[in-house]
């Protein structure tokens, strides 16, 4: 682990002073995320903090700023991440109550399903937004169209993730938490046919 620490470091200080300072900070999120669920409601949240920040360091590593395609997709991540995640927290929500700590799931109970189509909703807006920001002025009609149908399509799966969720069915529930490895696909398959457009 010490060598992959080292190797992380190594990548690290070879990018823009930007990029390096928000590897630097990365570790704020990350060293928090594991004690959340002590003292939050919303330990998916900093999930989603810690895991997204590479939108941000990528952005800075290739442009040396922080610009708001940046954010709006980091935000986009913090949504789908309270999406994917809070469905995976409610096979624990029992330990997690006979234990004492907190969670999404545990939070929002019989009304999982309503949450989870706000974050679905924040997901699918807030990547669209993220594309245009990057895209405008620069690309063609065909080659945003193309772009802005991954999320549209990344949100149809969600949906489809929606209408098989039965809260009390841990199977079920690992099986829509695992199918989160297809939905973060879709909009990369889309985005990568328009650039080639």
């Amino acid at each position: 682990m010490g060598l992959q620490c080292l190797l992380a470091l190594g990548i690290l200080l070879s990018f823009n002073q930007a990029a390096i300072a928000m590897g630097v900070l990365s570790l704020l999120p990350v060293t928090i995320y594991p004690f959340a669920k002590r003292f939050t409601w919303w330990p998916q949240a900093f999930l989603g903090l810690a895991f997204n920040w590479g939108a941000l360091l990528a952005w800075a590593a290739h442009t040396g700023t922080i610009g708001w395609p940046a954010i709006l997709l980091y935000l986009s991540g913090i949504a789908w991440t309270l999406f994917y995640d809070t469905i995976y927290a409610h096979q624990d929500a029992e330990d997690d109550e006979l234990i004492g700590v907190k969670s999404t799931a545990r939070l929002f109970g019989t009304d999982t399903a309503r949450w989870l189509k706000y974050f679905l909703v924040g997901t699918v807006t807030l990547m669209g937004m993220a594309i245009i920001n990057a895209a405008l002025p620069q690309a063609t009609i065909l080659a945003l169209v193309v772009a802005l149908a991954g999320p549209w399509a990344m949100g149809w799966h969600m949906a489809w993730q929606l209408r098989g969720l039965d809260t009390e069915d841990n199977a079920k529930l690992l099986q829509l938490f695992r199918a989160n490895r297809d939905t973060g696909l879709i909009p990369l398959i889309f985005l990568g046919v328009a650039l080639l457009l």
